[in-house]
């Protein structure tokens, strides 16, 4: 086994650096995150970090990066109250990381990129079209983390859109019947594959499959 110690980590170079960190964490869930300016320009971003918080209420959270250089997304959410997040597909990770570059606030990245703006229930915030699974979301929080000054935005999840083949009986979303994917690190790309499920786990007793 290698050995990285925080030491070693101080030592070496940026990109490096923040490559091996970003991916030794395992991988992450793969977003685009829509949202819409007051004065009505649509912007779209690939995000990593959106989690789980809790089902009731149905919160879910996200990072956001220092804001000492302008985040759209961070802007238009505050301003607007909603945003969207919406899965990546196998055939959207182009694009999906190409919104990644910063475009001037006045600029969509929807006119960049093959993604294409989708507007559901004459809602004003963007969907992403062809997304299997696609959350409307209110801000209802922020913390600031003092480590790196990166805020935590906590949403509470209004609507899900998904896909019928993704459900099973109980509710359960199989995900790869989408082919959703998620993020290696910064810029790498995965397809998972179910693997198997378990019945719930209790003590003195094996896991057991549910396939």
């Amino acid at each position: 086994m290698k050995k990285i110690t925080k030491k070693h980590l101080s030592q070496m170079s940026k990109v490096p650096r923040l490559n091996l960190v970003n991916c030794v964490t395992g991988y992450k869930s793969a977003n685009l995150i829509g949202t819409v300016s007051t004065e009505g320009i649509l912007n779209v971003a690939v995000f990593s970090s959106v989690t789980h918080l809790g089902s009731e209420p149905p919160l879910l959270g996200f990072i956001l990066r220092p804001t000492t250089v302008p985040r759209d997304t961070y802007k238009n959410l505050k301003e607007m109250g909603y945003f969207t997040v919406n899965h990546i597909t196998e055939e959207m990770i182009a694009d999906a990381h190409h919104t990644s570059s910063s475009y001037d606030e006045h600029i969509s990245e929807f006119d960049k990129t093959n993604l294409e703006p989708e507007f559901i229930d004459n809602l004003k915030v963007p969907f992403v079209k062809g997304s299997p699974v696609q959350l409307l979301c209110k801000y209802v929080n922020e913390y600031k983390i003092e480590e790196n000054d990166c805020i935590h935005i906590i949403a509470s999840i209004e609507t899900i859109y998904a896909d019928e083949k993704l459900f099973h009986e109980d509710n359960w979303m199989q995900l790869d019947r989408g082919n959703v994917i998620a993020i290696n690190g910064l810029d790498g790309y995965a397809v998972p594959k179910l693997a198997d499920r378990f019945h719930y786990a209790r003590p003195d007793k094996p896991s057991t499959s549910m396939l």
